[in-house]
């Protein structure tokens, strides 16, 4: 067995977004006399050589091909679009190996996506992709937007709650022809990736465009990024999106976005405690309650209206997200007598249906066997079948 290079090793788990505990105990290393950080490390640093069975454990576990472990030494970073953030440094670096994987994961995919929408010809061409550029007003967007999907904003604002709002949003937006997936980890919560570090990825493709929106988002918020998200395949511009719009691209998809679900004029229309922070933010809290948009949108059309400042801004989005995360924990522990949905229930919902119908359909016609068909997914073949009804 030709020998492994530990530079390999070091950047397969930190690419898979692992530290070396994490690792370690997943890969079930030491024993009574060596600590599991310690065995792994002695592979790490060549000090002990890697066998067959521990390198299949390693592909596993880190999300990679086993000959991956043979190259002479680590490849270069994979393309994965512009990186429109603005990020803490801290939090960039923690978050960049479960990020670079999970992207690396929708490349994968929406390469067997194509190749299958090949094989049914059925490969066209969405036109809509690349069809306006930064040259175009946000305003002449959000229009092209709103009849590109036929979204209806009453109808938007009427649902009970923002899930069932985001979920005709989504709906809208598939129809289209782009693939919407929730994704905000790489299979379990222990590599939940904070919406601080990504909010949204865009894949301008024209053949198949894919959305990912970070599900550990508030689902109001998940609306404004979705739509943010479609404007980036409308300008042709795929990348990753964070919490802050301080890029050029950034700030005209937020302005696209805002306009879409809240026109112009709405806001001028209400007196605003903008000298109070905590009646402003329970101002901004509860009208974008009552239209099934987050706050923050609220708080950032008060900002682009001259109403409130930049930093007054930043304050409130922040306030409003540990608002939410305190309500989203005590709804977790009132969950934690088991109840909840299915497993199938929950995948259907991450996956979306454009993808689920159309795995499904071509399963049934003999297209796509059930182990590709759980690539595509992101299950396993045992499950593919109860996923799609196949």
């Amino acid at each position: 067995m030709p020998g492994i290079n530990p530079e390999v090793l070091v950047w397969a788990r930190e690419t898979a977004g692992l530290s070396v505990t994490r690792a370690a105990k997943a890969l079930s290393l030491g024993g009574k006399k060596l600590q599991p950080e310690a065995a792994l490390l002695q592979y790490e640093r060549g000090e002990k050589e890697t066998s067959r069975v521990l390198l299949s454990k390693m592909a596993t576990v880190y999300r990679r091909p086993l000959l991956v472990f043979y190259l002479p030494s680590p490849p270069g970073v994979a393309e994965r679009g512009e990186d429109f953030r603005t990020v803490p440094e801290e939090i960039r670096i923690e978050s960049k190996g479960s990020l670079d994987a999970l992207i690396r994961d929708i490349y994968v995919r929406q390469d067997l996506i194509k190749n299958l929408l090949v094989d049914i010809e059925e490969a066209t061409p969405k036109q809509f992709v690349n069809s306006f550029s930064l040259n175009h007003s946000a305003g002449q967007v959000a229009t092209a937007t709103k009849e590109l999907l036929n979204f209806d904003l009453e109808k938007f604002r009427k649902y009970a709650k923002p899930e069932d709002a985001f979920n005709y949003t989504r709906k809208c937006v598939e129809g289209t022809g782009i693939f919407v997936l929730l994704m905000g980890n790489l299979g379990s919560h222990h590599t939940n990736i904070p919406v601080e570090a990504f909010r949204g990825f865009a894949l301008a493709d024209p053949i198949a465009p894919i959305i990912v929106i970070n599900d550990q988002d508030a689902p109001a918020a998940r609306t404004f990024t979705l739509i943010h998200e479609l404007a980036h395949i409308l300008l042709g511009a795929t990348g990753v999106s964070g919490s802050r719009g301080e890029q050029h691209v950034e700030r005209f998809c937020n302005e696209v976005a805002s306009l879409l679900m809240l026109p112009d004029g709405e806001i001028d229309q209400r007196n605003w405690p903008s000298e109070n922070f905590e009646q402003l933010v329970t101002a901004v809290s509860n009208y974008g309650r009552s239209i099934n948009v987050s706050g923050s949108l609220i708080a950032y059309r008060l900002l682009t209206a001259g109403i409130i400042t930049q930093a007054t801004w930043g304050k409130v989005a922040d306030r409003l997200r540990e608002l939410w995360l305190i309500a989203k924990n005590a709804q977790k522990k009132d969950k934690d007598d088991g109840s909840g949905p299915s497993y199938y229930v929950v995948r259907r919902h991450k996956i979306g249906n454009a993808l689920i119908e159309l795995v499904g359909r071509t399963m049934r016609e003999g297209a796509i066997t059930a182990t590709k068909a759980g690539k595509v997914l992101g299950v396993k073949p045992a499950n593919v079948y109860n996923l799609v009804g196949a």
